[in-house]
C-alpha cells in the first residue's frame, strides 16, 4: 500500500504539540484505539520503544509493539510497529508512522503519514486498507486537536 499523508492546523505552539507526539505515555489521548502504553524505554530523555494496548471492535485487545525510528526533536518523529510473531503478521509485512510539526502562523501543521506494506493475499486489500488508514489519520489528528485545544 502506498504511503498515506493527512495533514491539519493545529491552533497551538508547536511545543505543546511536540510535548504531545513525542510521548508514548500521551497515546491513548489521540492515537484511536490505543488503550494504554506500557514497557516504555527511554534512552537520552527520548522514549525509544513502547508496547501500544490496542481496542478491537469486539471489546478485545491487542498489544502491539513499537519503536522510533528517527526523527528531528521538536519537529519530527518516525516510528514502526514490529509485526513478527504477533497477529498482525498475517495481514502486513512492516508497518511506519511519521510525523512531521510546522509552524504555522500562531499554530501548528501537522502532518501524519503512515506506510503499510501488506502480506500476501492481503495486498489485494490495498485499497479497503488506503481508505482506511485515512480514516485513522484523520481521527487521530481530530483527537490530538481536542486534546491540544479541547471542544471548539
Amino acid at each position: 500500500m502506498p504511503r498515506v499523508n493527512r495533514s491539519r492546523l493545529i491552533p497551538v505552539p508547536i511545543e505543546r504539540v511536540w510535548e504531545v507526539v513525542s510521548d508514548p505515555h500521551h497515546l491513548p489521548r489521540w492515537w484511536p484505539r490505543a488503550v494504554r502504553v506500557e514497557d516504555v524505554r527511554v534512552e537520552e530523555g527520548e522514549a525509544v520503544q513502547w508496547t501500544t494496548v490496542l481496542g478491537t471492535e469486539k471489546g478485545g485487545r491487542v498489544r502491539a509493539d513499537y519503536r522510533r525510528t528517527g526523527g528531528e526533536t521538536g519537529r519530527s518523529l518516525a516510528w514502526s510497529q514490529g509485526v513478527a510473531g504477533t497477529p498482525f503478521e498475517r495481514i502486513l509485512k512492516s508497518a511506519a508512522v511519521e510525523i512531521e510539526l510546522e509552524p504555522e502562523g500562531e499554530g501548528s501543521r501537522v502532518t501524519l503519514a503512515v506506510n503499510e506494506v501488506l502480506r500476501g493475499i492481503s495486498r489485494l486489500g490495498s485499497p479497503l486498507m488506503r481508505g482506511a488508514a485515512k480514516r485513522r489519520l484523520d481521527e487521530a489528528l481530530a483527537n490530538l486537536d481536542h486534546a491540544l485545544v479541547g471542544a471548539r
